[in-house]
């Protein structure tokens, strides 16, 4: 990469292996510390376009450096580009209707860009999944639309972000969701401890292995959230408040037992809560050191106990997915996929099951 510095010096004076001006006089020392300033640019910009992840090129770089960068691409223009075409295609291929509602669309995103950032446009790669709920919460709280209009609006604007990225494709890592076995469940229900509070916090813990609950909903749970459900058996009828959706538990015995446990419990009485449930912080401390004691070497949280739920408790069961991804609360069955990927041992058992049955079918015709 050639960059002209724009600087001129007697070619008698210039050292061409160490590219520096030679003496000590004014003129050398100015002009070398001119280009030991570009060179620190150069490394500077460098670090930040990786930072950014962008493709960093020789060309791209030069072009930061001269300030000719032509990559940027702002948002309202590509929303007004995209306009303009609906609205010469209005008749043809769009309503006037529809016409009418990127334009407010479009008034809107202006309105909440300076709203929010105090300016009138923006770098369409730094709208990201918080600058969509921010824009989100401006549409219901400051321009008081309702549901159903503010997610029209939401969708209007993915549309013209999609259109911008269009092409681009992020690919996400697959993470690998611990969960506890059928043994180190049993292990931490059966173990013994010296320690009241490490008792609770166990209990609670188990109650969200044996329910699928996250650790805000158990904590909000009270005697109301517990009713007769369709087979007359108790379940949990509450509202998730991740999702903000409704979700129905049948209650197995074992979490039914942890109930009436804690049923008299001060706190529980004078809170009205089901279980006597700490921060989330000390909670999950605390679950270190039952693991630390039961000899699991896994990082217990209540997200674990969510996903025990889903895989050991419910899928390794023969419990439908549909049926796991309901009471998880989730409104795409999707979400839960993944959960079945990794009950390997499931799948082992169902298979050997046929295999048994093939076995026998081919003993009778023989």
């Amino acid at each position: 990469m050639d960059i002209a510095a724009k600087r001129y010096i007697d070619p008698q004076k210039w050292d061409t292996k160490s590219h520096k001006a030679l003496g000590n006089t004014q003129e050398a020392k100015i002009l070398n510390l001119y280009l030991k300033t570009v060179e620190q640019q150069v490394y500077d910009y460098h670090y930040l376009m990786l930072k950014e992840e962008d493709f960093v090129t020789s060309e791209s770089l030069k072009s930061k450096l001269l300030g000719t960068d032509v990559s940027t691409r702002m948002l309202i223009p590509i929303f007004q580009d995209h306009n303009d075409k609906v609205e010469a295609l209005v008749g043809q291929d769009f309503a006037s209707g529809t016409l009418e509602r990127y334009k407010t669309s479009l008034k809107h995103t202006q309105e909440f860009l300076n709203w929010k950032y105090k300016t009138s446009d923006i770098d369409i790669t730094k709208i990201d999944h918080a600058f969509i709920m921010d824009y989100d919460f401006w549409l219901r709280s400051v321009r008081k639309c309702a549901n159903n209009t503010a997610v029209k609006y939401i969708k209007n604007f993915k549309k013209i972000i999609r259109l911008s990225l269009l092409g681009y494709k992020a690919k996400l890592k697959v993470v690998e969701r611990p969960y506890l076995s059928k043994e180190e469940i049993q292990a931490i229900y059966e173990k013994e401890f010296a320690s009241d509070r490490l008792s609770q916090v166990r209990d609670i813990f188990l109650f969200s292995c044996y329910t699928g609950l996250a650790y805000v909903d158990v904590k909000k749970l009270s005697k109301s959230h517990v009713n007769i459900g369709i087979d007359g058996d108790q379940w949990i009828f509450t509202h998730r408040q991740k999702t903000d959706t409704s979700t129905r538990i049948p209650l197995l015995p074992l979490a039914q037992e942890l109930i009436l446990k804690y049923e008299d419990h001060p706190e529980c009485v004078n809170s009205d809560v089901l279980f006597p449930v700490l921060s989330n912080q000390k909670m999950n401390s605390y679950l270190k050191e039952i693991v630390s004691v039961c000899g699991i070497n896994k990082d217990l949280t209540f997200y674990i106990a969510r996903h025990t739920f889903a895989t050991t408790v419910t899928l390794s069961n023969g419990v439908p997915i549909e049926s796991v991804s309901k009471m998880l609360g989730y409104t795409n069955i999707k979400t839960t996929q993944h959960y079945a990927k990794i009950l390997d041992k499931k799948v082992s058992e169902d298979m050997l099951i046929l295999r048994r049955k093939l076995q026998y079918t081919s003993t009778v015709k023989d």
